[in-house]
């Protein structure tokens, strides 16, 4: 039986056992359905369902079944943990210069199939390598001295183009910004860098970090390695596909609306979004512009391998670390484990595709089977009106909207005429990017009536939440309600965000947790999330179920 068999064996079994079990206990909720006319709601609803159908038949019937083959994965230090890495590396089994000429030889390997990596620093980091390999040498500290002050000595890392490395570009995929290189490391990178990591590998993100897919007028579009004709999300999505072809060993990513979690569900890898003001943004590009908005945006790692996920954190927390508590032990059988299947019918949000609601019936079965631990399913209603929450949460009283963002923050730009330049292939924009600009303008503005109506529904969510959760449970959510689309698919589903979204607004911890392949080829997961500063709970249910269901599974090799 196949890895992905496995996972999505014994269907039925697992669908009864889950819904029987949590039918018995009563459903969470706070509040009552709120919203337009049930009958507009149906006819919008039906609307939506069928145009969505229609959309995806024509992508299908555009790209065919699946994109180009992946070359195959021949070298065992790529399926290495980076942790595991850093290990070898102390013991002298293998060096740092071995490590990084591997992953350099699979980065070349996969770009142009995949376009992920959008710069790179291969001469400096062999340098770099060569001075660890030195340094291990030398016998300066001891074995435990460096698995304490530079656990990741040696090992290449990655990261988004928007997060700034010495040297390298950082243009946020903004065309403006085509020739600006970084002239520092941001605070996360700095402190990798201390912990011994060594940059070697930049990659692709949406344009101003803004969107669901990774393309910009910079760099161009990213590919899925599970089918190339699918997307790789953003904003974090270059680093999402790297990390998925196995090359690189790990990255960091950010997230403001979803940019970890959901690449790294597309890509079917581990990604965590911290808790608020936990990581320094110090260093991105484009900064928040109020406090508020730097409590949505984190900056966490993205990686193949659970055990990675929380020295990592530590790592980029700083002296915040101790916030997390994170090397205190985490029994997942005393854990509460709650979980809600759906947003319970977002407006325009699509519906959970069935292989993903399966998957969350499959975590239950095993939780209660084999961990004995019960778990609760609940209805959060507000979830509902997640895309609301978001868009409202997300204004400030600066003056400047997204069309401000496009003009490099500088300016803001004439949207309306760069559409009109866009139809003649003479704007240096995306599309998207410039509806996006319009959408935002549509929404509640700040310090207006609805607006204070939306973040009042975000604080009474959030405290829903808090008690719900308390210090030691986790809400098992989906990721997003559909498995990578199609390229340009996104364009017609815009408000599918909204999964990740929300999470951003209440400011709690979440990581995406990949659960094999569905069947479509492409990768399942789910997002578990925790009360502030209860990262480590988050993390522990990571390792957990990618003991049971097996975690990052190699792309396929096609013939």
């Amino acid at each position: 039986m196949t890895e992905t068999n496995a996972f999505t064996s014994n269907h039925e079994m697992g669908k009864r056992s889950s819904r029987r079990r949590s039918s018995s206990r009563p459903k969470r909720s706070s509040t009552k359905r709120k919203g337009g006319s049930p009958v507009l709601r149906f006819f919008e609803n039906i609307f939506f369902r069928f145009y969505t159908m229609v959309a995806r038949f024509i992508f299908k019937f555009i790209y065919g079944e699946k994109g180009q083959s992946m070359p195959a994965i021949t070298d065992p230090i790529l399926l290495e943990s980076a942790t595991s890495l850093a290990r070898k590396i102390r013991k002298q089994e293998l060096t740092s210069v071995q490590v990084l000429e591997s992953f350099i030889r699979r980065a070349k390997e996969v770009n142009p199939l995949l376009n992920c990596m959008v710069d790179e620093r291969f001469d400096d980091a062999m340098k770099e390598a060569k001075e660890a390999d030195e340094l291990i040498k030398s016998g300066q500290y001891t074995e435990e001295e460096l698995a304490n002050q530079k656990p990741f000595l040696g090992v290449p890392i990655s990261t988004k183009d928007c997060i700034a490395v010495k040297g390298m570009l950082h243009t946020s995929g903004l065309y403006e910004r085509r020739n600006n290189r970084a002239s520092e490391d941001s605070d996360a990178m700095a402190l990798m860098r201390k912990a011994g990591a060594i940059p070697f590998a930049l990659t692709n993100v949406s344009e101003v970090c803004m969107w669901w897919e990774s393309n910009n007028t910079v760099h161009g579009r990213s590919r899925n390695p599970y089918d190339t004709n699918r997307i790789v999300g953003g904003s974090s999505g270059g680093e999402g596909c790297i990390q998925a072809a196995a090359a690189s060993p790990f990255g960091l990513g950010s997230d403001i609306g979803g940019s970890i979690r959901m690449p790294a569900f597309f890509n079917g890898i581990f990604g965590h979004k911290p808790s608020k003001f936990v990581v320094s943004n110090v260093g991105q590009f484009p900064l928040p512009n109020s406090e508020e908005q730097h409590s949505f945006l984190g900056i966490g790692p993205m990686v193949r391998h659970a055990e990675d996920l929380k020295p990592v954190l530590k790592i980029i927390a700083g002296e915040k670390a101790s916030l997390l508590k994170l090397d205190e032990p985490v029994d997942v059988q005393k854990l509460k484990f709650f979980y809600q299947e759906t947003d319970g019918g977002g407006r325009f949000v699509s519906p959970v595709d069935s292989d993903l609601i399966d998957a969350i019936h499959r975590i239950v079965d095993h939780l209660q089977t084999k961990l004995k631990v019960p778990v609760e399913q609940v209805e959060l209603p507000a979830f509902r009106q997640s895309a609301s929450i978001w868009f409202a949460n997300m204004k400030d009283d600066s003056g400047h909207a997204f069309d401000y963002q496009l003009g490099n923050c500088k300016r803001a730009i004439n949207t309306k005429l760069e559409l009109v330049k866009w139809i003649f292939r003479s704007s240096k924009h995306t599309l998207i990017a410039l509806l996006t600009a319009l959408l935002d303008k549509s929404q509640p503005q700040h310090g207006s009536s609805k607006y204070h109506h939306l973040v009042k529904k975000r604080n009474d969510l959030r405290e829903e939440m808090q008690q719900l959760l308390g210090e030691n449970g986790v809400l098992i959510y989906p990721t997003h309600p559909t498995v990578a689309p199609y390229h340009n698919e996104p364009i017609i589903r815009p408000i599918n965000f909204s999964y990740t979204g929300i999470v951003n607004v209440l400011g709690f911890p979440a990581t995406n947790i990949p659960l094999g392949l569905g069947s479509e080829g492409v990768p399942l997961g789910v997002q578990v999330i925790a009360n502030f500063n209860q990262d480590r709970l988050c993390l522990a249910v990571a390792e957990e179920l990618e003991k049971a269901f097996g975690g990052w599974k190699k792309p396929e090799i096609r013939i």
